[in-house]
């Protein structure tokens, strides 16, 4: 994990990370905003991979202050780095979830095999299934 966030934080230093324009960053503020993303959902992914509860609860936090800087940031500020960016940390948030899916497919497994019966949502999928297939 090993860095920090710092909210409003602008390149030339005057805490505004804006450009002229109200709401919108400048290319560079974008770009850098991103790449902390980046870094933020791999550190997720090794929290993941090593069931680090804090670890992946600090990858949260780190997100959300990350999106708030987003917040305002409309597609016309997006150049083709940025859009590579984007796609990058799109296709890392996915693998995450997919990840963070099957640990939690894995618990509710062996918690239903503790009380011998399985959860109440999947026996009405499963019926939902059934009905299907006749």
């Amino acid at each position: 994990m090993g860095f920090a966030i710092e909210p409003d934080t602008a390149v030339d230093g005057s805490g505004s990370g804006q450009s002229g324009q109200a709401g919108a960053l400048h290319p560079f503020d974008l770009r850098e905003i991103l790449r902390q993303m980046l870094a933020v959902l791999e550190s997720e992914r090794q929290a993941l991979a090593g069931l680090d509860v804090d670890g992946i609860v600090g990858c949260a936090v780190r997100k959300d202050v990350l999106c708030g800087r987003l917040e305002e940031t409309t597609a016309k500020d997006v150049d083709e780095e940025c859009r590579g960016l984007v796609d990058a940390a799109r296709r890392l948030n996915e693998t995450n979830r997919r990840v963070r899916n099957l640990i939690a497919a894995n618990v509710a497994t062996r918690l239903d095999a503790l009380t011998g019966q399985p959860a109440l949502y999947r026996a009405q999928t499963d019926a939902a299934r059934v009905r299907r297939l006749r």
